[in-house]
């Protein structure tokens, strides 16, 4: 039995073009329009749909998950008018949106999030900094896609634990987060034949920076991408595997100790790293930790194990993609392999948008990012939020990021 579309209530649009004028502010038409044009992917006639507007809109469709891609564009019909006051829009037909989506592409979108997406947090920012480090996590993850026998091939499935494979094609995603905004810079994904070592090769090269202090899970550890990041310049406090052989070296005022590590036991390929290891009251598994901050002076050992819980800041933030942005089983609803990755640029952008308001709204209250509700802002931008009505979209704005 096919299921009813879910529908927004009617008169719905007018409420949503503050939502439209926040996307704006935050995506402003000028990188846009830039972007399109060093992709070819700019109308060379204005069309009912043009490529400025596909790209809003694809990144709109993401913050409504679960509503039928011709509704959405209905309701942002008055948005886009107040924003594109010239502009004729029509709402054009499932396929027709299928066809404009099409024509755009995948690289504005990609190009859009990585010259939008970066870290944002200030010294100002709650938790995101410890010492003169800007504390990030490096994790993976999967989302579900449409069961199309495109996305099938083009994706794989992932074997499920009694041996059966799980019912929707998957993409697997590496990112960076910045842990005291949530904010999800330098994703990549990938089909499942693709691990997540080899993804965050990609993640690290062109993402982490000097000056971060970057928290990674022990199936990440390993030598050559151990110092891909050393390269990088960047602090790290990774946790290694139960079975790592860390002998002592020596021992250090605060508890840890300098070893080595090897590239297959060469001992050519020595690497000096510190050693943290400690367990967690009430708990009896034990953490094993590296880093290649080597002074105690500089940072204990007693900080650095309690700051690398902070590392499950972007498990808590997958979650928000997952269930609450998404909703609770529903998948990424694009059929072809190029659609899902335009998606999924719009969901990650979508995102930010969220936590862009969060980021700004904790900084004006002086309070913790993390104290503010991720689903409650969700629910406040798909409605209204009536204190963007000063803004005038049909101009230009200056780019927000630009003062970061």
């Amino acid at each position: 039995m096919a299921r009813t579309a879910a529908t927004l209530s009617k008169g719905a649009g007018i409420s949503y073009d503050i939502s439209i004028s926040v996307l704006c502010q935050i995506f402003p038409r000028l990188t846009v329009s830039n972007i399109l044009k060093s992709t070819n992917k700019e109308s060379q006639r204005r069309r009912d749909f043009p490529a400025d507007m596909v790209v809003y809109y694809v990144v709109a469709m993401c913050l409504f998950m679960t509503v039928n891609l011709r509704e959405v564009l209905r309701c942002l019909m008055e948005g886009l008018a107040f924003i594109f006051p010239k502009e004729q829009i029509k709402v054009t037909g499932k396929s027709g949106i299928s066809q404009a989506r099409t024509r755009l592409g995948v690289e504005p979108m990609r190009q859009l999030y990585e010259n939008c997406v970066v870290p944002i947090g200030t010294t100002k920012t709650i938790g995101c900094f410890y010492k003169q480090w800007r504390l990030v996590s490096l994790d993976g993850s999967t989302l579900d896609v449409a069961d199309e026998a495109s996305n099938r091939e083009a994706f794989g499935k992932m074997g499920a634990k009694n041996g059966k494979s799980s019912p929707y094609p998957q993409i697997r995603v590496v990112s960076l987060v910045e842990n005291g905004t949530h904010v999800l810079f330098g994703a990549r994904m990938t089909n499942l034949k693709v691990g997540e070592g080899t993804l965050a090769k990609e993640v690290l090269k062109e993402s982490l920076k000097p000056g971060m202090l970057c928290f990674a899970d022990r199936l990440f550890f390993g030598f050559e991408l151990w110092q891909l990041a050393l390269s990088r310049g960047a602090s790290l406090l990774w946790r290694m595997r139960a079975c790592s052989i860390l002998k002592v070296e020596k021992r250090l005022s605060d508890g840890s100790y300098l070893s080595r590590i090897y590239n297959n036991g060469k001992k050519s390929t020595a690497q000096v790293v510190r050693v943290i290891i400690y367990t967690i009251e009430g708990s009896s598994e034990t953490y094993r930790l590296i880093t290649n901050i080597l002074d105690p002076q500089e940072i204990s050992a007693l900080e650095l194990a309690a700051l690398y819980h902070e590392r499950w800041e972007i498990e808590t933030t997958f979650d928000e993609l997952k269930t609450h942005m998404r909703g609770a089983h529903i998948c990424l609803r694009s059929k072809t392999k190029d659609l899902v990755e335009q998606e999924f640029y719009g969901l990650m952008l979508a995102h930010f948008l969220l936590r862009y308001i969060m980021h700004q709204a904790a900084i004006v209250a002086e309070e913790d990012p993390d104290r503010l509700s991720y689903t409650h802002t969700l629910n406040v931008v798909r409605r209204k939020i009536r204190v963007f009505r000063g803004f005038s979209p049909c101009e230009d704005t200056t780019d927000v990021f630009s003062d970061l």
